[in-house]
């Protein structure tokens, strides 16, 4: 079976490093963005299977980077991903697939991915 490739964008190194980590580990190949113009620019050249999106970044935020990416493809699984439980009433996080906070515990996450990607 071919692996199924993530994008993870995240501005925090340290949790980039985890989830590749943990990702890899999975199987999955995984690239990274620190930024939504790098997410967005590693987004069109590897059309990955699916997207880990922080939302509190530097820039564009998760959320604009989110409505870019369905524009160039809207059938794309988009996991937000966020420190921040608030952002889940926001319209604009409604686009995506699901919605995960972020926590020491990855199970939450790793069990969504592993639905959108089966």
């Amino acid at each position: 079976m071919e692996k199924k490739r993530i994008l993870l964008v995240d501005d925090e190194e340290s949790i980039q490093l985890l989830y590749r980590e943990e990702f890899e580990e999975e199987g999955y190949i995984v690239d990274s963005a620190l930024n939504g113009t790098e997410a967005l620019e590693k987004f069109r050249a590897n059309l990955p299977d699916l997207v880990v999106l922080d939302i509190n970044m530097p820039g564009m935020n998760g959320i604009e980077v989110l409505r870019q990416m369905k524009e160039i493809k809207a059938d794309m699984p988009v996991i937000l991903n966020s420190a921040y439980q608030e952002y889940k009433q926001d319209f604009g996080s409604w686009a995506s697939e699901a919605y995960v906070v972020k926590s020491a515990n990855m199970d939450e996450l790793k069990a969504t991915v592993r639905k959108y990607l089966s």
